[in-house]
């Protein structure tokens, strides 16, 4: 498999699910470092949705990453550490500016 990159937007398979995670394959956006993927075996994603969602910034934030398929949202509240085995194909890659955000919302949610 190719290496899975930080800022990457790629299918993952997210089932099986409980409760309100996000479910089925979907895009992810990695959020973890080159290294950490390499070495171990898991990745740190935040899903995507096309549904436009109710929440804004920090909850969402919506992608322009040329290549999606769909108008899309990154939701920074459905954090996982997945699997590499779980991660498909590149879809897309985020702009330094994208994932600053989404890392800058994830700051928000769970910071100090």
């Amino acid at each position: 498999m190719a290496r899975i990159l930080r800022g990457e937007i790629r299918w993952a398979d997210l089932d099986p699910t409980r409760g309100r995670e996000q479910t089925g394959q979907r895009p992810v956006l990695i959020l973890s470092h080159d290294v950490f993927n390499d070495r171990s075996g898991t990745v740190i994603a935040v899903a995507l949705t096309s549904q436009e969602p109710r929440a804004g910034f920090p909850l969402t934030l919506e992608s322009k990453a040329a290549g999606l398929p769909k108008r899309s949202w990154i939701k920074v509240s459905q954090i996982r550490t997945l699997a590499a085995e779980r991660i498909g194909r590149r879809i897309a890659r985020a702009s330094e500016e994208e994932l600053a955000r989404t890392i800058e919302g994830l700051d928000e949610i769970v910071g100090g």
